[in-house]
């Protein structure tokens, strides 16, 4: 019996050290597994381009007939939340059939279940434009039809700080729009898009739909410098078309990746505004020729915002092309053209107005479309695309972000 009482013990200690083995190893497959994706492909016969499938099921159909307009922006926060900002803007016919706009900020969690939703058109920016979640996880917002830009609170429920004033824009006449006076230390004009320095609270704005430059401030909102100007010269923007800068994103590395959309290229300053290296996309798309020397198609253009892959070398670097209606993939370090996918359509999978980008921490990327396109998809890391499955698409490895037999 004593035997058997002895074996029993050490049967139940095996189970409890095989437990606690899967566990730690659970663990540590959890730490890895971004890192593994972005570094590793699966198969010999892969590429180095991560694949993405679109996910058709998110985001979950919305409450009480809303219907989201143009979105202007999308981020994500600490809790691998996606913030979609849209501008409320229901066609005729929508509101004839009683659908109602949603409300200008929407929430979901990351398998697109509503969580929360918010936003007074009468306080926030008109034609929201771009949105950034800092790291006290609250919300910054602008817009390219109005002077400010805002730090909400995370829920909504406050608004901390306002820079410039709405409605009135930096301009001899203090309207809004082109061609700006990019000058002002205290209004902004028709902003696109904001970053905040992790380090210092620093504020970076991509005021760059009226205005052609950077501007800079620190936490509490006071003017501390800017660069840029209307051109087609490295570090300046491109003279018409809005978008002159269209984003601001920071690199773990501490410098700024600037959307210059018209000139179809990302300028990459450091945060005094020294300028780092330039970074072209798609020439030839926009206003900026093409490399045989053909004008360019002045299709809204092919750098329109930025993010990066979670590794912690940031290996690859994700480019929207609205031009294209591609989402390009980069090497990050080199500025190559590894691959992309997307293309124009209203399916699943397919692009009308590709606009802004988030990356959570799993990778997953997340994309939002605006005007006509007025939606958010969702795009889930499936390994890397197989050699075979690439094609030559405008000059650049393309494939399609649908799922596919194995």
């Amino acid at each position: 019996m004593l035997e058997l009482i002895r074996l029993h013990v050490r049967l139940l200690s095996l189970k409890i050290l095989a437990r606690t083995v899967r566990a730690a190893l659970t663990g540590i497959v959890a730490v890895a597994m971004v890192s593994v994706l972005f570094h590793h492909p699966a198969h010999a016969a892969d590429s180095d381009v991560p694949r993405f499938v679109v996910d058709p099921y998110w985001p979950k159909p919305l409450p009480n007939r809303w219907v989201t307009g143009a979105v202007g922006g999308i981020c994500v926060d600490r809790q691998d939340h996606v913030f979609g900002v849209n501008r409320s803007d229901l066609t005729t016919m929508e509101q004839i059939v009683g659908k109602q706009p949603a409300p200008i900020v929407i929430e979901y969690d990351s398998d697109g279940n509503l969580v929360n939703a918010w936003g007074d058109p009468k306080l926030m920016p008109k034609s929201i434009h771009g949105c950034f979640v800092d790291k006290q996880d609250n919300i910054w917002i602008g817009g390219n039809a109005d002077g400010i830009v805002q730090k909400w609170s995370h829920d909504g429920t406050q608004l901390l700080l306002q820079i410039g004033r709405k409605g009135v824009c930096d301009n001899a006449d203090e309207k809004c729009g082109e061609p700006g006076g990019n000058k002002n230390p205290l209004l902004l004009n028709e902003p696109a898009d904001i970053a905040v320095d992790p380090d210092n609270g620093d504020i970076f704005i991509a005021d760059g739909y009226g205005n052609h430059r950077v501007v800079v401030f620190d936490a509490a909102g006071k003017f501390l410098r800017q660069w840029g100007d209307s051109g087609t010269d490295r570090g300046l923007f491109a003279v018409i078309g809005g978008g002159h800068p269209h984003c601001a994103v920071f690199d773990r590395d501490g410098l700024l990746y600037v959307c210059d959309r018209g000139d179809d290229r990302i300028e990459v300053f450091d945060k005094t505004g020294v300028l780092k290296r330039v970074i072209d996309v798609k020439p030839g798309t926009a206003y900026s020729p093409a490399p045989d020397g053909a004008p360019g198609r002045k299709a809204i253009g092919s750098a329109l915002d930025v993010a990066f892959s979670p590794d912690p070398e940031q290996k690859y670097m994700y480019v929207v092309d609205t031009g294209n209606e591609v989402l390009w993939i980069l090497d990050r370090q080199s500025g190559r053209v590894l691959g992309g996918f997307g293309s124009a359509g209203h399916n699943a999978g397919e692009f009308t107005l590709l606009h802004m980008i988030a990356v959570d921490s799993k990778g997953t990327l997340y994309t939002s479309e605006t005007i006509d396109g007025r939606r958010l998809q969702k795009f889930v890391p499936r390994g890397f695309v197989p050699e075979p499955r690439l094609n030559t698409y405008v000059g650049s490895p393309h494939y399609e972000a649908l799922p596919i037999s194995e």
